[in-house]
C-alpha cells in the first residue's frame, strides 16, 4: 500500500486506525504465527470476554489473508471460524466470523455458513451468515438460502431476499476475489 492511500486513509478514517491499535492491546501481531495462532485459538475456546473473542477472530482472519487455501495456517484459521460458528453463545462474535469466512474466500465453510444462515438462534448470525454467502457467490447455495425466505425475522428474511437477487444477477460475473479488508 503506497503512503498517499495509508495518509487518505488516515484522513477519512482516523478512528480506524486507534480502533485496530485497541484490539491489539496485548501485542499479537509481533508474536510468530504458530504461537499468534495457538493464542487466539485459546481466547477463542476460553475466554468468557466475547470482545476478546471478536478481537481474537479479526486477528486469526488476518493471518489466513493471502494465504493459499491449501496453507495449514489457512486451513487452521478456517476451522476456527466453523468452531465459532458451531459453539460460541455471542451472536455478535459469530457474525465476525462469517464475516472472516467470506472476507478471506474459506469456500470450504459454505455448509456451515448455510447452517447458520438457517438455524441459528442469533437473527444477527443469520443474517451475516446470509450475507457471507453472497458475498462468496455461493451460487451452489441460493436454493437453501430460499429456505431463509420464510424466517420468522423481517431481517432475515430481507436478507435473504437480497442476496438471492444478488446471486441471481452476478451468476455469471466470474469467481469471488476477496480484497483487502482495511
Amino acid at each position: 500500500m503506497s503512503l498517499k492511500i495509508v495518509i487518505v486513509k488516515r484522513m477519512l478514517f482516523p478512528i480506524l486506525e486507534m480502533a485496530i491499535e485497541i484490539y491489539d492491546e496485548n501485542k499479537l501481531r509481533e508474536l510468530p504465527v504458530d504461537m499468534r495462532l495457538s493464542t487466539c485459538e485459546h481466547i477463542i475456546k476460553n475466554d468468557s470476554d466475547e470482545s476478546k473473542r471478536w478481537d481474537a477472530i479479526w486477528l486469526v482472519g488476518e493471518i489466513a489473508e493471502k494465504r493459499d487455501v491449501e496453507d495449514p495456517v489457512f486451513l487452521k484459521a478456517a476451522d476456527l471460524m466453523e468452531w465459532v460458528l458451531k459453539n460460541d453463545d455471542n451472536g455478535v462474535v459469530k457474525h465476525e466470523a462469517c464475516y472472516q469466512i467470506a472476507g478471506r474466500n474459506m469456500r470450504t465453510k459454505i455448509p456451515v455458513l448455510v447452517e447458520s444462515a438457517l438455524n441459528d438462534k442469533s437473527i444477527l448470525t443469520k443474517h451475516e451468515a446470509i450475507e457471507s454467502l453472497g458475498l462468496m457467490r455461493a451460487f451452489e447455495a441460493i436454493d437453501l438460502i430460499r429456505d431463509a425466505e420464510i424466517d420468522p425475522s423481517i431481517d432475515v428474511r430481507e436478507t435473504a431476499r437480497f442476496v438471492i437477487k444478488r446471486l441471481q444477477r452476478l451468476q455469471n460475473q466470474g469467481e469471488y476475489k476477496p480484497a483487502d479488508i482495511l
